[in-house]
Formats: structure tokens, C-alpha cells, sequence
């Protein structure tokens, strides 16, 4: 199974008491999760638009045409270190099932995902700032081993199913996982619970001033009978004070949806409060 998307996320954040910095603190580019919060008393949007299109090798080259909207609500609440998370996705696709001579086709939306959690910062190796040398801008600016300890989080929380479930453990092909007498009917071949767990290591370094190296260990749909464990590896270097790119390899490991993605982009800084992304990956 692979993929090919198209990405075009807006953000903006709303400055409620005080931010932790002068500029957006966003998890963009790029699908990972910084270690960061967002900020005591900010409240940030991230939202998108992803043409995704499947293709499954086991089911005689059947295909999915997806548009996915996402959207991302991040609240720093209490203290710097500690963000409330919401984390959408909604689908609207069309399934070609191939498996037979005659063609079928399916037209069909609903939520791909819908979790709310919280993040803490546990680490963060900036909060004491360093001595800035007077006398040597190499020393400075130049790398330091230090800089590669990472900022380290966890978010923990709960994925919640609401309604019919046309993707039941984010399975796209989940209407040719049952036998083809069955496949009209229209319904999901497992019901997914409708509450399950999900948690995600965080680390991330900065170094050399201008590159940022973001790591996420997942593991997903604890309580289920098909958990699903994921990595995520995001290189981003910025290059203009308003412009930056990324490298990223996502891995993903499950009974149910099993894939390996590469994707790259460009993020644009439009004002301190907007930042425009667009992303390629297969």
C-alpha cells in the first residue's frame, strides 16, 4: 500500500495572557509532534487540506481517492510546559474495489481521526540560557555536542469514535476486509471501540542555529485488538528568517494498515502569527 499527498496547511495562533515566544510556536512542517507546548495562555489553530491517493496490492490494485481536511487546537494551560491538544480529520473519498472483473465503486466520508490529549514538557534543555561569549562569534554559532541533547515530552490521550466508522483502525480498505458476499453492505468488518489510548514520545534538538531534528515514538489504539506502533523523524532547517524546509520518514506498524512514508516541504512565515506550509511525500 503507498501514497502519494498534497499538503496546504494554514496556522495562526490567539494571544490570550502571555506567549512563550514573540512567533508562532508550531508543529509544522512537516506530520510530527514537537516537545514544546504551545505556550501558557496561547490558543493555536493548524489546519489543512491533504490529497491522499491508496493504492493496495493485496486486493488486486484497488485504490482510494481521498480529500482529508485536518484540523489542530493546541492550548497552553497552567504553565509553560503543559498544552491541551485536539487532533481531527475528516474524510471525504471514493473506493474502487478491483477485485472482482466488474469494477465497483464507493463514495463515502467520515472522521479518520478525533483525539484529545495533553502534553508535558519533561525536559528542556534551553531553560537555563547559555553565556554568550563577547569575544568570539564562532563560539557562538559554531556546533556544540550539547546541542544535540534533545527537548523531551509525552502526550497522552484518548482517541474517540463518534458515529459510523467507515475507517475503523485508520484501515482505508476496510470495506474489502471481509468476504466479497458481504463487501455491498457497506459495513465495517470489526467495530472499533469507541475509546481507546494513545501516547507519544517527543525529543527535539536545535543545532547549529538554523536545523531542528524532531523524533516521535507512537503507540496507538491501546485496548484495542489491533494496537498499531509508529515513528516519526522530522529534519527541518531554516534557511530565511521566513522560509525553512523539511525531511521526513514516517514509519507505520500494524495488522490492520501497515505503510512507510517519505515526505518533504516548504514552510512560509507570513506574519507572526501565520505560517503557510506545502508538502509532497510518498
Amino acid at each position: 500500500m503507498f501514497k502519494y499527498l498534497l499538503v496546504l496547511f494554514f496556522f495562526s495562533s490567539i494571544l490570550i495572557q502571555a506567549q512563550y515566544t514573540d512567533q508562532i510556536n508550531s508543529n509544522r512542517p512537516g506530520a510530527s509532534l514537537g516537545a514544546f507546548a504551545v505556550g501558557k495562555g496561547v490558543v493555536q489553530f493548524e489546519g489543512g487540506i491533504e490529497l491522499r491517493n491508496y493504492k493496495h496490492d493485496r486486493y488486486n490494485l484497488s485504490t482510494v481517492n481521498a480529500k482529508v481536511a485536518f484540523l489542530s487546537v493546541r492550548w497552553g494551560f497552567l504553565f509553560e510546559q503543559l498544552e491541551l491538544t485536539y487532533q481531527g480529520a475528516f474524510v471525504f473519498d471514493r473506493l474502487i474495489n478491483k477485485i472482482s472483473t466488474q469494477h465497483v465503486e464507493f463514495k463515502r466520508k467520515g472522521l479518520l481521526q478525533n483525539y484529545l490529549g495533553v502534553k508535558y514538557l519533561f525536559y528542556d534543555p534551553f531553560k537555563k540560557e547559555r553565556k554568550v561569549n563577547l569575544y568570539s562569534w564562532k563560539a557562538n554559532n559554531s556546533f556544540q555536542l550539547r546541542d544535540l541533547i534533545p527537548a523531551v515530552s509525552l502526550t497522552a490521550g484518548a482517541n474517540f469514535i463518534l458515529g459510523k466508522n467507515h475507517y475503523p483502525f485508520g484501515d482505508m480498505f476496510d470495506a474489502l476486509y471481509r468476504p466479497i458476499f458481504f463487501q455491498n453492505l457497506g459495513l465495517p468488518s470489526e467495530r472499533e471501540p469507541q475509546l481507546s489510548l494513545r501516547g507519544i514520545l517527543a525529543t527535539q534538538s536545535h543545532f547549529l542555529g538554523t536545523w531542528v531534528f524532531v523524533t516521535n515514538l507512537i503507540y496507538d489504539r491501546y485496548l484495542t485488538n489491533h494496537t498499531e506502533k509508529s515513528y516519526i523523524l522530522t529534519l527541518t532547517h531554516t534557511f530565511h528568517p521566513l522560509w525553512s524546509i523539511y525531511l521526513e520518514n514516517q514509519g507505520i506498524y500494524g495488522d490492520r494498515y501497515d505503510d512507510l512514508i517519505f515526505r518533504t516541504g516548504t514552510a512560509y512565515l507570513f506574519t507572526d502569527n501565520i505560517q503557510i506550509e506545502g508538502s509532497f511525500g510518498i
